[in-house]
């Protein structure tokens, strides 16, 4: 817990740790949690609304799919360009007033495409959808550690794994909704996907507003560091903790593989005819399978090690690449991706509750940011990977090289020595690190 956290008598408190032989309150029953929780969860679906949107608007706007994906491109930079900024951004400021200003900024975004959509004489613009975007992403890219290092604040250590397990849920019910109820939206006017992306992030400044603990460390300490050197330092204290090391390497060649796999799949079946809408049930499959494993995930968290957890999923994915490189067809891809994530949201949510447990709350912004390198490699990487393969050997000599990539991986992972080290929540407390609020200058 940080510092200076207040003590509210109608609130649980927020202690990371509970006495022997004292049951933990339920995490249900924290006030701050259900509501930063709604937030979260509205910014996620507003969010996933939007830029499904995004492209259908840009198309009927430009006429032509090449430029429907440059202005998507160039939306995405917001979050690219972001990323490593928020860390330093979200350790340095009042958590709860940059989450409240992020979505009133998102909101407010939006709204101006739904007012260029409303008023006559005006129209929505190819611009006007990219700068949206791109606001809504950089925005996003700032939510993510806010959120992450806000549930440190207000939610007990051993509580940290359920609560991750139900982000990992919230995430996957995010991407389920996307398709169905962003085209439904877009069906009904062009303009309503916005304004309900509009509306969410209201939903999201008005439950984080009624968040009473404070959501920070000492300001003060931070504010004192420059932001360049605050930057370093964050990239040292993640580099220099050697599961967040192993962790970045490792699952950033695990999210290269996974989506340049989805890529190639999609491509493919693009390629033979298949049906849009076809397609789109194969993203499908893999939310269906996250959503159901998220459902355990909170349990399996409490009761198996991280290491065992990681030995489960690349395990259990490996088996769905090797199925699909025997039956690449539409149906044997279905199948096989339904099962393959299962015990993915496990694994998210150990290795997130494990590295925010032991990670000081100075640090929890910039730790969460630069973990976030892991996804921002794969989003280029990805398509080159997936489509250059596809390209090059086809679906089924494709699928083979997915599957010697997940095995080098899945051999490499029993490598990682401290991921092996990590043990059950109860345990997460005495794995702290040190690290000062500000660094002693060198001596001369």
């Amino acid at each position: 817990m940080t510092t200076d956290e207040a003590r509210l008598p109608d609130e649980l408190p927020t202690e990371t740790t509970t006495a022997p032989g004292e049951q933990a309150p339920s995490l249900w029953r924290n006030r701050s949690y259900r509501l930063l929780l709604t937030g979260a969860t509205a910014e996620d679906v507003g969010a996933a609304v939007g830029a499904f949107a995004v492209p259908l608007a840009a198309f009927a706007v430009t006429g032509s799919v090449v430029q429907a994906g440059v202005i998507s491109f160039v939306g995405q930079l917001g979050s690219v360009l972001m990323t490593l900024p928020a860390g330093v951004i979200v350790d340095r400021v009042d958590r709860r007033r940059l989450i409240m200003a992020g979505g009133t900024v998102a909101a407010l975004a939006w709204a101006t495409v739904v007012f260029a959509g409303l008023v006559d004489g005006l129209s929505i613009t190819a611009p006007h959808l990219a700068g949206a975007l791109f606001v809504s992403s950089a925005v996003g890219s700032l939510m993510d550690p806010a959120g992450t290092a806000a549930l440190h604040a207000v939610v007990r250590t051993e509580h940290l794994g359920p609560a991750m397990s139900v982000a990992q849920g919230r995430d996957a019910a995010a991407t389920l909704l996307q398709g169905p109820l962003g085209g439904l939206l877009y069906g009904m006017s062009t303009v309503l996907p916005f304004a309900v992306s509009a509306a969410s992030r209201l939903v999201s400044v008005v439950a984080t507003s009624l968040v009473r603990e404070p959501l920070n460390g000492d300001l003060d300490a931070a504010r004192a560091e420059h932001p360049v050197a605050a930057l370093r330092e964050g990239l040292r204290f993640v580099f220099g903790v050697p599961l967040l090391r192993a962790s970045l390497w490792l699952f950033m060649l695990v999210n290269v593989v996974l989506n340049g796999m989805m890529v190639a799949i999609n491509l493919h079946l693009v390629s033979i005819g298949t049906a849009p809408a076809l397609i789109g049930l194969i993203n499908t499959a893999v939310g269906v399978g996250v959503l159901l494993g998220s459902v355990l995930a909170g349990l399996l968290v409490q009761r198996v090690r991280v290491g065992v957890l990681t030995v489960l999923t690349l395990g259990v994915s490996g088996v769905a690449v090797v199925v699909m490189a025997l039956f690449p067809t539409y149906w044997g891809f279905v199948a096989a991706l339904t099962g393959a994530m299962f015990f993915a949201p496990a694994l998210n949510a150990g290795v997130l509750s494990y590295v925010t447990a032991i990670t000081p709350g100075q640090m929890q912004g910039r730790m969460a940011a630069t973990m976030g390198l892991t996804g921002l490699v794969a989003g280029p990487a990805a398509p080159l990977v997936g489509s250059l393969l596809l390209d090059g050997v086809g679906i089924s000599a494709a699928m083979w090289c997915f599957a010697v990539a997940w095995t080098v991986l899945f051999l490499a992972m029993f490598l990682v020595r401290p991921l092996w080290r990590v043990g059950l929540p109860d345990t997460w407390a005495a794995d702290v690190v040190e690290w000062p609020t500000t660094r002693a200058p060198s001596a001369t």
